[in-house]
């Protein structure tokens, strides 16, 4: 009976091959020549495939974002303040009725 005992190559290999297994794929569809080429441009010019490129954009650009803070009317609020509050006239409310009676 042989016994084969891992190297520190073929441990790191395993290491590499899990890694790479739990990372995920993303596949973009009807993307329009321009912008390809422009991502491969991009890509020559940071010496990285597209691949990486398109990796790293977006690494970049979901770092940059911030949670959102507060609620959506605040936000309204905030956005509009600038340009100054509107004084509404509302109208007279009539005393309320009495609702109908269904008694025959």
């Amino acid at each position: 009976m042989e016994v084969c005992i891992p190297t520190q190559k073929s441990l790191a290999i395993f290491a590499s091959n899990d890694s790479i297994d739990s990372m995920a794929t993303l596949t973009i569809r009807q993307l329009d020549e321009k912008t390809k080429t422009r991502l491969r441009v991009r890509a020559a010019h940071h010496g990285r495939s597209m691949e990486e490129e398109a990796r790293e954009i977006l690494r970049l650009a979901l770092a940059a974002s911030s949670p959102v803070k507060g609620n959506l009317a605040e936000g309204i609020r905030r956005r509009f303040a600038g340009f100054g509050g509107v004084e509404l006239q509302l109208p007279r409310r009539d005393s309320v009725r009495e609702a109908p009676g269904f008694d025959e």
